[in-house]
This record gives structure tokens, sequence and C-alpha cells, in this order.
């Protein structure tokens, strides 16, 4: 706003360069301009005020939609004067010349009545659609309505007003009704989670199952090479027992050869020794057989002799001696004759 200062008889206006100041004196526009700076006197003039600067129009408003359900509507409508002169003809933006601040309050009404075209290009929107379509659309869709009734409205064209952008921050039904629509999302949710569980726990109990079996065909494999282990141990100790048996077998029948080569060469030796003796006997008794009695019985006491040792007591009758005697004298008569 501007700024007013007053002195004796006159007044000085200074305007800031993002208000457009229009200076009447008498009842006609005699200066006009941004940032504009004047005297004057307070009796015949009057000045006004019209902003240059974007402003917003927040608007929040209600609407029923085809099934008869409430949606809020929330959001904003930038726009700028481009034509203040125009504008100011049609809304007082007359400042007061003691305070410099509007006397009456054209921005509100400006905003006001731009809300309420932005509500009205909604509510017609949002009546030709349900509740669900509303919110599937989202916000896209009221923000080009409300973006192209502004556009088409002739009413601001004709007060020089131009729409620089529109905002739309959400849609919303009311709590209640916002409550049961998310029921289902979160009973799915739910549902969603509930089935990523079951999976979760069938998945772990496959994977145990897998492990199960994994470790029984492990144990079954084991059982059976430990089975092809005990069969070689097996052979290989059979293996070794026939050949331990075979070399017993074979070290028998190298002992048992030698024992008859060995008993063969003891009976051959016996058997000559045997023979030799039996010659030496037979020819001995050849000897001893045309030998008188009574020397056979000297070389009979002879050879006891030589088989005894010592002699205790020594018996000789009269039987034993008188045929000795009886045949040595013979012998000794015809050794004499």
């Amino acid at each position: 706003m501007g700024e007013i200062r007053r002195y004796p008889f006159v007044r000085h206006f200074r305007g800031e360069p993002t208000f457009h100041t229009l200076l009447y004196r008498d009842g006609e526009l005699r200066r006009s301009g941004s940032g504009l700076a004047s005297w004057f006197q307070p009796l015949r003039v009057s000045i006004a005020e019209v902003p240059l600067d974007d402003r917003e129009a927040v608007y929040l408003f209600r609407a029923r939609t085809l099934d008869f359900q409430e949606a809020t509507v929330q959001g904003a409508v930038t726009y700028r004067v481009a034509d203040p002169e125009m504008l100011a003809r049609r809304m007082d933006f007359t400042v007061d010349l003691d305070t410099g601040l509007f006397t009456k309050t054209p921005l509100e009404q400006l905003a006001g009545m731009i809300t309420q075209l932005a509500q009205q290009f909604t509510v017609d929107h949002l009546a030709r659609l349900t509740l669900g379509q509303v919110l599937a659309e989202g916000v896209s869709e009221i923000r080009s309505r409300i973006s192209e009734g502004l556009a088409r409205e002739g009413s601001l064209t004709e007060m020089g007003v131009h729409i620089v952008a529109v905002r739309v921050a959400a849609v919303s039904p009311t709590s209640e009704l916002e409550r049961a629509l998310q029921t289902p999302t979160f009973e799915s949710i739910h549902q969603q989670a509930d089935e990523a569980t079951f999976q979760r726990r069938a998945l772990a109990v496959e994977k145990e199952r897998s492990i199960a079996e994994n470790e029984l065909q492990n144990q079954i494999e084991l059982s059976r090479r430990e089975e092809e282990l005990t069969v070689r141990r097996g052979e290989i100790q059979r293996r070794r027992v026939e050949d331990e048996a075979a070399a017993a077998r074979i070290e028998s029948e190298g002992d048992a050869e030698r024992t008859a080569i060995f008993a063969e060469a003891q009976a051959g030796r016996v058997r000559l020794v045997e023979g030799a003796t039996a010659e030496m006997e037979r020819k001995r008794m050849d000897a001893y057989r045309d030998l008188p009695v009574g020397v056979l019985a000297a070389l009979a006491l002879r050879e006891v002799a030589t088989k005894l040792e010592r002699i205790d007591h020594l018996n000789l009758t009269p039987d034993l001696l008188t045929p000795l005697l009886g045949n040595l004298l013979s012998n000794h008569s015809r050794q004499d004759g």
C-alpha cells in the first residue's frame, strides 16, 4: 500500500511498485502508474490502488457426487490483474487519504468471486461422477476443469483479471467414508500379508523337507558306501586269509616235502646202515657158526663185560665151567698131537 504524509493544506502520496495507482481530481483521472508519487489536496482528490503482483485465492469447499457422497476439495487459484484501470472501474479500490488503507475489501471480494467460480466448476464436474470415479481420477481432472472454466469465464476477462495457475491440493471424502473405503484395501493388504506369510511358511516347510530328503539321501548314500566298504574290506580280508592259507598250505607242502625227503633220506640211510649191520652180523654169525662153544662163550662173556661198567658179583658154577674146561682141554690136546 502507498504511504500518505500529511502537511498543512496539502498531502503527499508515494505508491509501491507492486501497486498501480490511479489519482482522480474532480472526478477525472489525472495520473496513473505504478510507484506513483504526487502532492494533492484531500478535498479535491481521490486515489485508488490496484495490486499488480500475483495473488492467491485459497479455497476449501465441499461438493456432492453422483452417488450422493460428500467430497472435500482443497486448493488455490493464482491470479494477476492485467488491466488495473478496468478492474478499478468494476471494483472499489479507493484508499483512505488519512491512513492509506482500502476503504472497502476489494481484494477479498475478488478472491471470493474467483473461489466461487472455481467451486461452481468443481461442483458441476463432481455431480456427474461417483465418488469412486472422483477418487480414481484424482486432482488432475479437477484442476483441468477449473482451469478451463476460469479461462472461458468472460467476467474475469472483462474485469481485466488473468488466471496464472490453478492448484488442487487434495480431494478427500468424509472421515467415516474414507475409513470405509480404506477397509477393503486394508483387508486386501492384510490378506496379501497373510498369503505372503503362508507362502513363506510353505517355502520354509518345503526347504526343510528338501533338506530332510537331502539328509536322508546322504544317509542312504553313506550307508551304501559303508556297505560297499564293508564288502570291500570283507573281500580284502578273505583274500588275505586265502593268501595266508595258500601261503601256509605251500609252506606246509614244502615242509611235508622236506620232511618226506628227509624221511626218505633217513630211511635210505637206515636201510643202508641196517643192511650193512645185518650183513656184518650175518658175516659174524657165519664166522661164529664154526667156532667152538667155548670160544662163543668166551666171546659172549667179553661182550657182556664191555657192556657192564662194574661187576659186583660173579658166580661161576661147575655146570658152566666143566664143559668149557673140557672143550679147552680137548682143543689143546688136538693142538699138541
